[in-house]
Parts: structure tokens; sequence; C-alpha cells
């Protein structure tokens, strides 16, 4: 059975590591499927997620869950290695580079079609060279000055994602008159830049950005409303999943659900989404959520 270290400061792993398989040909961006919406599973290696509290913090617990995830099914893999819930701490590059380089490179020999979460121009950098074939950045306006021209260069697919602020000053932006043309329009014009920047416009893929600098209601508006975004003529990654607007819808007792217990309502959204013409949807139940947008796919889109 293979077995890889932990990565420095990770821990000890707490589960067997499942053999690696390598595949005859890794999946290539070219392999998603275009008769329903790509499921992208989430693999936080972090000791701080909010939605799993750091149960794949450690390198071989890491590539376990992701290799359960990619013999199930998912599309992607979307490995990240920074918290960014609200107030979560920064991490240098080099911790970064620490926790998700050896679990995207056991992804990417198993084959698995992999996408880096991260906000840092060298992290994705890196991680492209070591098999990644997405860059998924969450930064909103605060990206970092060389990423655009490192998507140009790549002709990679880069998730360009809604935000305002950071980790820990993006609540105190979730003001808008009309959150839903604000965000189309915050986005366009983000879009804009990075193809003055030379990126073409086929490789951007555009998230709303549930969660991010947004209150729980402006999180429904902008779901009942995603056709907006479907319209803007890019390919559009909706995340949900666990998210703290649907802890809220959940409430029980006063109390909101927790993480974990989110899970229903997460598929509920992603079936949705994958209704209303979502390119892709990024959960942390991939399994079910595959059989859900089939589903979806099957129906067929709202009339």
């Amino acid at each position: 059975m293979d077995s890889l270290a932990a990565a420095p400061g990770t821990g000890p792993s707490t589960s067997p590591l499942p053999v690696i398989r390598p595949a005859r040909a890794a999946r290539t961006v070219s392999d998603l499927p275009t008769d329903r919406a790509v499921v992208m599973g989430i693999l936080n290696v972090t000791p701080d997620s909010f939605s799993d509290g750091g149960k794949y913090a450690s390198t071989d617990d890491a590539i376990s869950h992701g290799l359960r995830m990619h013999y199930g099914g998912s599309d992607i893999i979307d490995v990240g290695g920074e918290s960014t819930r609200p107030n979560a701490r920064e991490v240098s590059v080099e911790e970064e580079l620490d926790r998700v380089l050896p679990v995207l490179r056991a992804l990417v020999k198993a084959g698995a079609l992999v996408s880096i979460d991260t906000m840092h121009a060298e992290t994705a950098r890196q991680a492209l060279d070591a098999g990644a074939a997405i860059v998924n950045d969450i930064s909103g306006a605060e990206f970092d000055p060389a990423m655009p021209g490192l998507v140009a260069d790549r002709q990679v697919p880069y998730i360009l994602t809604h935000r305002r602020g950071t980790t820990t000053t993006m609540d105190s932006f979730a003001e808008y008159r009309d959150v839903v043309a604000e965000v189309a329009a915050e986005l366009t014009g983000l879009r804009d830049r990075f193809v003055a920047a030379g990126v073409a416009a086929e490789q951007i893929i555009l998230d709303p950005g549930l969660g991010f600098a947004k209150t729980d209601e402006h999180n429904w508006v902008i779901l009942r409303n995603l056709d907006v975004f479907t319209g803007l003529g890019h390919r559009v990654l909706v995340g949900a999943s666990r998210k703290r607007f649907l802890g809220t819808l959940l409430t029980s007792a006063g109390k909101a659900a927790a993480p974990v217990e989110r899970d229903h309502a997460s598929l509920a959204v992603a079936t949705l989404a994958a209704s209303t013409g979502a390119w892709g949807v990024r959960v942390h139940d991939p399994a079910a959520t595959l059989d859900a947008v089939k589903v979806a796919a099957a129906v067929g889109p709202r009339p």
C-alpha cells in the first residue's frame, strides 16, 4: 500500500491511504462532461476549515479523501491550503505549498483533474507545474497582481470569484442597493481586467461568490437570479456547500445547523443551480451531488 509522509506541521495520518492506481491517462479539462453540470469536490488541506474542522489537514488523510472523491466520480478535485472562512488566518505561500503540493501530485498521479484553490500567483504557478489544470481564485478584487499574467501565459481555466475585501473585512462590505446588478457589474469589470492582461475570455469561469461579502438574503437573491450570471457569456460555478446561510436557514431551537448538518440543503442548492444552467457546482459531498446533477440534466432546463 502506498504511503506518504505528512507535510511539515500537518501531523501523522489518522487513516490508511488507499493504493494509488495510476490512470492510463490523466483527466484533462477537455474530458469534462458537457451534458450535465460539472461536480467539483472540495479538499481542504487546512487545520481551520469551517466545514470539516481540519479533518484532512495531514497529507495522507487529504490524499485518502481526495482519492475517494476521485474514484467516486468527482469531475474535479479542488485542493486548497488556506481557509477562506471569515476571519481566517492568512498563511504564507511557503506554508500553503507545503500543504497542497504533495496532495496535488498524488491525485494527479491517480489521474484526477485537479484545480488549485489559491489567491497567490506563486502557489498557482507551482501547482500548475505539478499537474493542476485549473486555478480557482476567491480573492475578488484583491487578486495577486501577478495572477492575470500567469493565467494568460499558461492558458488554463481561471475561476474568477466575486468578493469585496479580505477574509477579515469582507462582512463589512456586504452592502448593496441591487446585489444582483452590482455583483454582475463587478464581476464583469474584473473579467475585463484579466482580458486586458491577455487572458482569453473563454478561459474565465465566473463564480458569484456566495457567502463572500454577502448577507444570507443576498445569497438567496443571487440564487433566485442565477440566470443573470449565466447570461454574462461565461461558464458559471456555484459554491454554496455547507455555507453559513444554509445553517441559518436550518436553525432549530435557536441554534444554526452545524456545517456537517447542511449537506441535504447543499444538495438542494446544487440541484437548483444545475437546473438553472450553472456549468459546475463546488461541493463537499460529490458522490450524492453527481446523482443530483444527472437528475437535473435528465429533467432539462426550466422553461
